[in-house]
């Protein structure tokens, strides 16, 4: 038995050696980023097999599968350098499988596509000192190409009517309830002529997304657009007249329903720069102004409103 620990300690030792020997050939960053992409790619393996129970056609799921595999030889190829075992980055899966399911497969897919864009560029840097990683940087483009080639769910092809009703609830809805919280002093009279303007206000943009898509002949369906947008709208509503329900003062009220505004757009515009590859600072900048601008005019009027008409409730 002491021998037999001996030999497999020496065993360890002579991998070690080989190991250090063996990276050692590599400037320090280089060795670091061979390490980083060993364990980027058994990460990507493991969150494309979760995606690729989300896809419902056969045809794409074998796409996913392939490119699920091809990570795997890659992360293969960069243990022939470390010669050791690396795990797979467990937050990583979770957070992009979590992202799969409560967004669907193109947004995880794509937001993970841009940790790819950077993964790349380290490529061209090892592939200075290794040649083959070149072709590893060539499957990754391909993986890109092809992802696009699939990436079309329904969600995305609804994202303008997403936005809409969003949008319009945001900007109506915060204003509506800035000025009623001057106008009317009271949380429950506001939340509850805050959901009656919304509910109304939702119908209305319902009503008005489904004529306008059906007047475009666009491939979206007039009453699926009609349902995103309105039920966007509603939800958003929900959520701003929560803190009227829940406190009887005003001001605090009204600062927490303006802090789920903000953190509404910061969400959706998230998702929207990632799906539609879009600027993600431009348009939660725009978005923010415009719902709090709105909604500092209106507690403006609210305040004339109540002067002007002497109301006291």
């Amino acid at each position: 038995m002491p021998q037999e620990k001996a030999h497999t300690q020496h065993q360890l030792q002579r991998k070690q050696r080989q190991q250090e020997r063996e990276l050692s050939r590599f400037s320090r960053r280089v060795r670091r980023q061979i390490r980083h992409a060993q364990r980027n790619e058994i990460t990507e393996n493991h969150v494309y097999q979760n995606l690729t129970k989300l896809i419902a056609e056969e045809k794409h799921r074998q796409i996913i599968n392939q490119i699920a595999q091809d990570e795997l030889k890659h992360a293969e190829f960069w243990q022939q350098y470390t010669q050791e075992s690396v795990k797979p980055d467990r937050l990583k899966v979770l957070w992009y499988t979590l992202l799969g399911r409560l967004f669907g497969f193109t947004f995880a897919a794509k937001l993970m596509e841009k940790d790819e864009a950077e993964a790349q560029l380290n490529y061209q840097e090892i592939a200075q000192e290794i040649p083959a990683a070149a072709a590893i940087e060539a499957d990754e483009k391909k993986h890109a190409s092809q992802l696009l080639k699939i990436l079309d769910e329904e969600n995305l092809k609804y994202i303008g009517s997403m936005v809409l009703g969003v949008n319009d609830a945001l900007v109506e809805l915060t204003g509506a309830l800035a000025g009623y919280t001057l106008a009317l002093q009271n949380t429950r009279l506001i939340a509850v002529i805050g959901l009656i303007t919304g509910l109304a206000a939702s119908m209305s943009m319902g009503t008005s997304e489904y004529l306008a898509t059906k007047a475009d002949h666009n491939e979206k369906e007039p009453f699926k657009a009609a349902i995103y947008t309105g039920g966007m709208y509603i939800l958003t509503v929900i959520l701003l007249i929560i803190p009227f329900y829940l406190l009887s003062n005003l001001y605090i009220a009204l600062a927490i329903t303006l802090t789920i505004a903000v953190l509404i757009i910061l969400g959706f515009t998230f998702y929207i720069s990632v799906a539609q590859e879009e600027s993600f600072r431009q348009r939660f900048i725009e978005m923010a102004l415009i719902s709090l601008g709105v909604s500092a005019i209106s507690f403006g009027i609210g305040y004339v409103v109540r002067a002007v008409f002497q109301i006291d409730i």
